[in-house]
């Protein structure tokens, strides 16, 4: 992003405020946005202007050309209508003001994913309809950029595998919450225990370490 001091930031999906404080140190005037309260919360205690609000609705929770630049962290994949989220950060930026991020992209956890989706379809249940994330390719995404009047200065999709700091599980509790909600309380663990299993030979490593099949997808863009 090549922050400058004195610029006005907003963090979209801010989450518990870290780096959000980390940018605010280089002397910009940073806002944070996250839709969980209790994540606002966190990054208030940090320092961090929070406020509480989805991506499609910082259009009115700001003032148009409010922003020199928009950075977003790890949250855009859970925007699962990305066009309004878009023309959002276009209103509230300056023209010549930045949009970067990093999100998951196209097939980012698909392993996992496929995993837990296969399983509630052993259970007669639609897996599919349960996945939570918006993994764009970077031609999808680029696209609505530029149908949102942003010029793409660069976009990239990459892998990165990522060692998870235990076992699979409380990574499956965190973020697979929309699958295992679809199941009565008293069938979630033997759910994941299944996922973990058909998962073990394809993601746990010789020392039994998880590591996690992520991709991700970053991307600079420009209001023109």
């Amino acid at each position: 992003m090549a922050a400058k001091s004195g610029e006005r930031i907003l963090d979209l999906g801010c989450g518990d405020g870290v780096l959000s404080a980390k940018i605010a140190a280089g002397g910009c005037d940073v806002t944070g946005v996250d839709s969980s309260a209790a994540q606002v919360e966190a990054a208030r205690r940090l320092g961090v202007k929070a406020r509480v609000g989805k991506g499609a609705e910082v259009g009115s929770l700001f003032e148009s050309d409010s922003f020199d630049a928009v950075f977003s962290n790890a949250a855009l994949h859970w925007m699962t209508d990305p066009d309004p989220v878009i023309a959002a950060v276009h209103r509230v930026l300056r023209r010549g003001g930045r949009f970067v991020g990093e999100m998951g992209g196209y097939r980012c956890v698909q392993t996992i994913r496929g995993a837990l989706v296969a399983a509630l379809d052993r259970r007669g249940m639609d897996g599919e309809a349960c996945v939570p994330w918006y993994f764009p390719t970077p031609g999808d995404y680029a696209t609505r950029l530029e149908g949102a009047g942003f010029r793409v200065d660069s976009i990239l999709l990459f892998p990165r595998p990522t060692p998870l700091p235990g076992d699979l599980v409380p990574w499956l509790e965190t973020f697979a919450q929309s699958f295992t909600a679809a199941l009565p309380q008293s069938e979630r663990a033997a759910y994941l225990e299944e996922v973990c299993r058909v998962l073990a030979p394809r993601l746990r490593d010789s020392s039994g370490a998880w590591i996690a099949d992520y991709t991700r997808l970053r991307f600079h863009a420009t209001k023109e």
